[in-house]
């Protein structure tokens, strides 16, 4: 009874799950910024998506409507950019970049504008290590890898069901404040039990099976994101309270409907 709860639970926490395996915040020149660069771990030849958040250090919160650049260079040489200056209006973006080589690649971005207000030019400077380490398996002990219980599930974090949830990850739900925020409320949360539903799943085909089966409605509901355009954190907020309403109705709503009518039909 306890795995068919899990089973239950798995869909309304599986999202949340990917938190990117690389993050570092750094200030601004002046200080006038927070700002967090996260990204995979990145293998020569890799087109990797930076995902960057600006952040008011005041309250701590995404601070919206940024004018920035973006350099990527190597060795002194510029490999990405210079981008023309850009406006985010959701004080987060992501970038995609193409590591060719191995070594410490600088990212450096500068900012130039806060609340459609020009500023004095404020840079930040991070430091990007591509294949200098290598990839592992993510252990099942791990609470900054991706979602365990997928993986597990579909035999490989390249499986084509695993890279559609890392794919949403990083195109919408981590493009908003709100999608951010819900995530990393979750993670520490899930990781606490992910470990042991995984490895469950590796000692067990038959549970495999039966989370696999299990994660396909929540996989063709997801893919609904995909099919819409979302420009503000009210729409954020509002496709994901529908996706979470849709997967309970499907999960839980229609398995208990089912066993009232079973107990109806058996009392008469």
């Amino acid at each position: 009874m306890k795995y068919l709860l899990i089973l239950f639970l798995i869909p309304l926490l599986i999202i949340p799950a990917f938190a990117q395996t690389n993050s570092q915040t750094l200030q601004t020149e002046k200080g006038t910024l927070d700002v967090k660069l996260a990204y995979d771990d990145i293998m020569p030849g890799d087109q990797t998506k930076l995902h960057i958040d600006f952040i008011n250090p005041q309250n701590k919160k995404i601070q919206e409507h940024i004018d920035y650049t973006i350099i990527v260079s190597k060795d002194g040489k510029e490999v990405f950019g210079p981008i023309p200056l850009t406006h985010t209006s959701l004080g987060s973006v992501n970038i995609p970049v193409e590591f060719i080589d191995s070594g410490v690649y600088s990212v450096e971005l500068g900012i130039e504008g806060i609340l459609f207000q020009p500023i004095p030019l404020e840079k930040v400077s991070f430091d990007v290590t591509v294949g200098e380490t290598v990839v592992q398996p993510p252990p099942t002990n791990d609470k900054d890898n991706g979602c365990l219980i997928a993986t597990a599930a579909f035999g490989s974090e390249l499986s084509p069901q695993v890279q559609q949830l890392r794919e949403l990850r990083d195109n919408t739900i981590l493009a908003t404040q709100s999608g951010t925020a819900f995530m990393t409320t979750f993670n520490q949360f899930y990781y606490s039990f992910s470990p042991i539903i995984a490895d469950y799943e590796r000692e067990q085909p038959i549970f495999k099976e039966a989370v696999k089966i299990s994660l396909t409605p929540m996989l063709t509901s997801l893919s609904i994101l995909n099919h819409v355009n979302i420009d503000s954190e009210q729409e954020m907020v509002g496709y994901g309270i529908g996706i979470i309403l849709m997967n309970i109705g499907m999960y839980i709503g229609i398995p208990v409907f089912g066993i009232f009518k079973l107990y109806q039909f058996k009392r008469k």
